[in-house]
């Protein structure tokens, strides 16, 4: 009998379908690149915002442009399993909503802009969603690291996102198949949650929600698991 992927409430059983992996062309986002010119020198917030459309992938940083590389494979099976599990379970329990990257999160006391990799947001905090962006923290930030993000996502991006009020962090990293889940204590600082025999995630944000680390680094085996009905 196998685990389930996460509890739903009132059902036993839940089948999910994972969606094909988004394939990214190198030469067409150069392409995009090119065909829109970095502003020169610094910018405020509402220019950026002008100037980013919603095909370019980019970061807000002390009013300098960020661009972001492209996602490897891996990144996007990864990311892609976790939005249809996170998307799925918060929508169908009416929890909240769950974004995935280019969307942006405008931190408060910090001139940041970022794009995480996912983020959900609490029906509470609905009112924090404008058109384009989200102004404040979201309630849980994933980001999954890469080569190039290594120093940005454990350093600056924990910080930022400790101070910003980010309740809970999800630090995934397939480079070393490790995840760290991080929680906003009451003093301000981040924790590692404890995983139950050293596998289980319990998220302390998203309501009955769990996870286990492992199926992060089955791919694509584990999507090909979670066709199937789980039951508990």
């Amino acid at each position: 009998m196998g685990l389930p992927l996460y509890e739903m409430k009132g059902e036993k059983y839940m089948r999910i379908v994972e969606p094909e992996p988004m394939k990214v062309s190198i030469q067409s986002w150069t392409d995009d690149i090119e065909s829109q010119p970095l502003p020169k020198g610094k910018i405020s917030f509402e220019e950026f915002l002008d100037w980013c459309d919603e095909d370019t992938w980019a970061e807000w940083e002390d009013g300098e442009v960020i661009l972001m590389s492209p996602a490897a494979n891996r990144h996007q099976q990864i990311g892609g399993f976790l939005e249809t599990l996170l998307r799925i379970y918060t929508e169908r329990n009416q929890l909240g909503l769950v974004f995935s990257a280019p969307f942006l999160m405008r931190l408060p006391f910090l001139p940041r802009g970022r794009e995480p990799d996912l983020l959900y947001i609490a029906t509470e905090h609905l009112s924090r969603l404008k058109d384009t962006y989200l102004d404040g923290p979201a309630n849980v930030v994933v980001e999954i690291v890469s080569e190039e993000s290594i120093d940005r996502d454990t350093n600056k991006k924990f910080t930022e996102y400790m101070v910003g009020g980010v309740p809970e962090y999800w630090l995934i990293n397939p480079l070393e198949e490790e995840a760290v889940f991080y929680h906003l204590s009451e003093n301000g600082d981040y924790s590692p949650l404890p995983l139950e025999g050293g596998n289980v995630f319990r998220s302390q944000e998203i309501e009955g929600f769990w996870l286990r680390v492992d199926w992060l680094w089955q791919m694509p085996a584990c999507q090909r698991t979670i066709t199937q009905p789980t039951r508990r």
